[in-house]
């Protein structure tokens, strides 16, 4: 990639974060009959999104350094990455906030000019499912070109829950070679040989420490998925959803799925 400078004395905060070019990436579609201006409130939509699709970039970069960290035995580095996607997952949660200003009315004022464009269309998120075990071939269909061949090397791809049971397997934990030689393109299912494992070595801080991360890790994704549930019924309430999803009721159906199953599995053994 070209930098926007020739030399160092070019070299400004603005010219490196390419602050120009951030800021024209705006580009409101609606328009307000009596100004003959954009909808005062798309701008707030469209860079709220934008900054979304930033922090899944940020989370992606983290995960695949995480597991990188896992292969590797380097529990204590895998651990720190992960306590930084938390609080990146919080101000994911935090960005809502922010959001649900926004009153339905003075969302409805632009919708339609959102045709089919619409937040399922999202292949960083997907990518972020994917990597975490929650995968589903027929998402993949609903992309094409770069975003499809990401999320299909995603697809194919073991997740952060295979560099995690494999790590366990190095280290003289009992696991069963159905988990070590799944198909890691099936989702993840909960395993009573694995889960004793777990809690016969809870014992060991670091071990404990690195399960309890992936715990929370877990939780946020599902803290997100809840309060975008509750924004969206509060923002068109059971409306269908742009690009014609089916909305909130959709969204509904991800609640509660947890992504490392065993992990929650062992809560009931202590």
């Amino acid at each position: 990639m070209s930098l926007p400078f020739e030399n160092k004395d070019d070299f400004t905060y603005g010219s490196y974060l390419r602050i120009g070019e951030l800021l024209s990436l705006q580009q409101c579609v609606s328009l307000d009959p009596d100004s003959n201006k954009p909808e005062h409130d798309e701008t707030l939509f469209i860079i709220i999104h934008q900054v979304y699709e930033l922090w899944f970039k940020q989370i992606l970069h983290e995960v695949d350094y995480i597991v990188g960290m896992l292969n590797d035995h380097k529990i204590g580095a895998a651990q720190s990455h992960l306590k930084r996607v938390l609080k990146i997952m919080k101000t994911l949660v935090g960005q809502l906030d922010v959001l649900e200003t926004m009153t339905p009315a003075e969302f409805a004022s632009f919708r339609n000019f959102l045709a089919n464009a619409s937040g399922f269309q999202s292949a960083q998120f997907r990518e972020l499912e994917f990597v975490l075990g929650i995968k589903d071939r027929i998402q993949i269909e609903w992309f094409v070109g770069d975003e499809g061949e990401r999320l299909t090397r995603r697809y194919e791809e073991p997740t952060l829950w295979d560099a995690f049971v494999h790590l366990m397997h190095r280290e003289g934990f009992a696991v069963p070679n159905e988990v070590l030689d799944r198909d890691v393109r099936e989702p993840i299912t909960p395993n009573p040989v694995v889960q004793a494992s777990i809690v016969e070595r809870y014992s060991d801080e670091a071990f404990a420490g690195l399960c309890e991360t992936l715990t929370d890790l877990d939780e946020g994704l599902q803290e997100w998925r809840y309060r975008h549930v509750m924004m969206v019924r509060r923002t068109i309430g059971t409306k269908p959803g742009t690009g014609g999803s089916d909305g909130a009721a959709y969204l509904q159906t991800t609640l509660f799925r947890p992504a490392f199953p065993d992990l929650w599995a062992i809560r009931t053994a202590f």
